[in-house]
Order: C-alpha cells, then structure tokens, then sequence
C-alpha cells in the first residue's frame, strides 16, 4: 500500500494515517492504492473547462449557474456543475438548456481565451513527460512511465503537482484518472468530477467495471448500444460472459475491442504525434433554411475555413463529409469519397454542394457543416487532373487568395459565392 496527498504531493509507503490527514499539510486529500507506484497511464481532463475559465474571470459568478454557448439558436459548449444540477448538458439545444434553467448566465464562447489557457495546460503537461495524447483542447493521456527519477516520485505524485499547479497559476481545476492502460485511465478519470483523482489497478479492474453498462466502453454509440440491448447485453458483466470470437462474429472488429475492453484490456500506446482524424467546421443558423441558394452561401465559408486549418496543418483529406440538422433536431450526415487527397476549399464546395442539393426537399435546417476526414500529408494534396483542365487554374485563383489573406488579412479579399452568406 502507498498513499499521495494531492495537495502538498507528500508520499510515502504503507497505509494512509489513520486521521486521514496528510502528515505534512493536514489536507485530508489523501489517495492511497495498493498498485499506486506502478500505475504509469493518465488521463488529465479539465472540468466544465468554458465555464471554469469565464467564472474564474468572474468571480462574482462562483455560485451561479453557467452556461456557456450560442443564442437561443444555439447549443451549451459548457455548463458549469451547478447548471449541470439542473439538467443542463453539453450539446443540449440552448432553448432546453434555459427552460431547464432559467436563471442561467449564458455567455458566448470565446474560443482564443480558453485556446490559450488549453495551451497553458498542454506546457504544464509536457514538462511531466513528453508524452502527451491530446485528445481535445483540455484532455489528453499522459505516459508517465521512467519519470520516477525526473521528478523524485511516483507517476501518481508527479500527477498530483501537476495538478496542484494547474489549479494555482491557471485557475481551473482538473480531474485525473490513473491505471496500468488508456481506457481504463479515462474511465476513472469519468467516475469522479470534479477535482477527482480515481485510480484503478489490475486487481480491481474487472470488478469495477463490471457493473457499468456497456455504453461505457469507448467507441459504443447509440447504434451500437441498441444492438448490444437488442441481444440482451446491458452490463459490460454480460460481455465478460461471452467468448471473443462470439462477440467478432456478432459485431465485426469492434467486436474484438468490446472483449478486450470488457476484461480491462488494452494495447495502444499513449501516442504524442497522433494525427488528427478530421477536420471540420459548421455554423447555426439564426432562423431555419430550406433554399438552396442561400445554404450554399453558407456552406462556402465553411469549406474555406475547413481548407484554411488543412493547409496550416499540412494536411489534406480523401472525403468531403456535408453534415445538416433539421428544425426538429434531426441529424443528415453524407459523405463523398474523392479521387484524390485535396486541401482545396473550391474542391471541398465542389463536392459537397451535390451532397446538399440532394436533400433539398423544404426541409428547414438549422445547422450547416463540413468536414474532410481520411488525412493525409499535404504533399499528395490536389495533384494535376488531366480531366479537368481548370483545375489548375482553380487552384492557382486559391493560392493567390491565400497570399493576400495572409498579408491583408481574411477579410480582404471574398469570392462571390461567399457574399451575404448566413451568420450564425
């Protein structure tokens, strides 16, 4: 057995004191384990992360409810916990969210202040080991394994001043979730928010899932949640109960990662060059549309701005994804695979303007999107189409866009097909 306080990081072996007080501090904010010093896999996720930053710039808004998001068109980005008491929930349409809580300070996002302390945290993190996963602009997996001598403690002590620090010069707070592999990491970092610090050893790991329902397991969405009730399958305990080559059979590949998952199982590494998987913009509209014309001029900035973060990414896509919510909440996605990998913002309109024409029906949507997904490198980007001979031509126009955007800045020079598109 060893134990940690999180407040002063004092650790040593053997059994917490029995006042369970740290004997250094007094904080009674003691984690103690028998696995503690060789659990090496962290996940660090910063809570209500929006919300935190406005009501720590805010003080005078520490008890009050929160939410951060769009107008009455819009959706909650982030809700504090004490919004979250009433229901309130990330992705929630903002006139459920204010219904559910009336009383709420609702407050646009202000996505370069919380980039920004997002970066804060990344430094902090990366000055406990140099490799970090980001998962978003506040989670990220931490392999903390050999940092023991670095640091002059145990991954979980490292963890605990990792977070005293975070907490003091940034003024947020975060949740940590440690164990001997990723999934399980992120799992505990769930079981216990805010400011949480759950752990989760090889000994215990089967028993704590256990009892969680299989939606629990990463990568199971509503479609397959369905499918997992419809066979009976509730629990992740059900799924420990069949063989692996049932649930392969039954469910494809991700069959395979359900077994391994279900026994406390799983081999990927904690990866710092991961590559991101999709990149995306979309916008909400202030009243629903159902002409034509006027969606494709709101789709054009969007596939601008998709084609602008590809080519400061260095990257480059295979398929152009169009994504549309109606009136009533009604997700569309489709997808168009592309000949060739393009960072293009007239290819991306080229191929998802078909995508949208066909759901041209007086449909009202009240959201709009692109994506690109399928990334690769920027050098197989957009090569010479014998075909279509004003391709090049297209994309010499795109390229001395760019170079007067980068000098002039983005407003300075629009295409006609961006004029009078619909604001969010």
């Amino acid at each position: 057995m060893a134990y940690c306080c999180r407040d002063c990081g004092h650790a040593e072996d053997g059994e917490s004191p029995e006042e369970r007080r740290c004997p250094e501090c007094r904080s009674p904010r003691l984690i103690s384990h028998r696995e503690l010093k060789s659990l090496s896999i962290a996940h660090l996720d910063c809570d209500a992360f929006y919300a935190t930053i406005e009501k720590r710039d805010r003080p005078e808004l520490a008890n009050r409810p929160v939410i951060v998001g769009g107008g009455e068109r819009g959706v909650v980005s982030a809700a504090c916990y004490v919004a979250r008491l009433y229901g309130v929930r990330s992705a929630m349409p903002m006139f459920k969210a204010l219904a559910a809580c009336p009383d709420a300070v609702v407050i646009r996002p202000n996505m370069a202040k919380y980039s920004a302390v997002g970066a804060e945290v990344r430094r902090a993190m990366l000055e406990a080991t140099p490799l970090v996963e980001p998962l978003s602009i506040d989670e990220a997996f931490l392999d903390l394994s050999g940092t023991e001598a670095v640091h002059g403690g145990s991954p979980a002590r490292t963890c605990c001043l990792l977070v005293r620090r975070i907490e003091r010069d940034l003024g947020i707070t975060v949740s940590v979730g440690l164990s001997y592999n990723k999934f399980l990491a992120k799992f505990a970092s769930d079981l216990e928010k805010p400011r949480g610090f759950m752990v989760i050893g090889r000994a215990e790991a089967r028993q704590v899932l256990a009892g969680q329902p299989a939606s629990a397991i990463w990568g199971v969405g509503r479609a397959l949640q369905g499918r997992l009730l419809a066979d009976g399958i509730r629990t992740i305990a059900d799924l420990t109960r069949l063989d692996e080559a049932r649930l392969i059979a039954r469910y494809g590949s991700i069959g395979k990662r359900l077994w391994r998952f279900a026994h406390g199982e799983d081999d990927r590494t904690v990866d710092p060059d991961q590559p991101a998987k999709s990149i995306s913009a979309e916008t909400t509209f202030n009243r629903d549309l159902s002409d034509r014309e006027r969606l494709e001029r709101s789709l054009w900035p969007l596939c601008e701005r998709v084609a602008e973060r590809l080519k400061r990414k260095n990257l480059a896509g295979n398929t152009v994804t169009l994504k549309l919510k109606t009136a009533d909440f009604r997700l569309l996605t489709r997808s168009h695979r592309l000949g060739e990998p393009t960072q293009l913002a007239d290819t991306i309109f080229r191929s998802a303007a078909p995508l949208l024409a066909d759901e041209i029906d007086g449909t009202a949507y009240r959201l709009i999107g692109v994506g690109v997904s399928h990334l690769v490198a920027e050098d197989l980007a957009d090569p010479p189409d014998l075909f279509d001979a004003q391709a090049l031509q297209r994309q010499k126009v795109e390229a001395a866009i760019d170079d007067v955007r980068a000098k002039l800045g983005r407003t300075a020079i629009t295409k006609g097909r961006g004029l009078k598109s619909e604001r969010p």
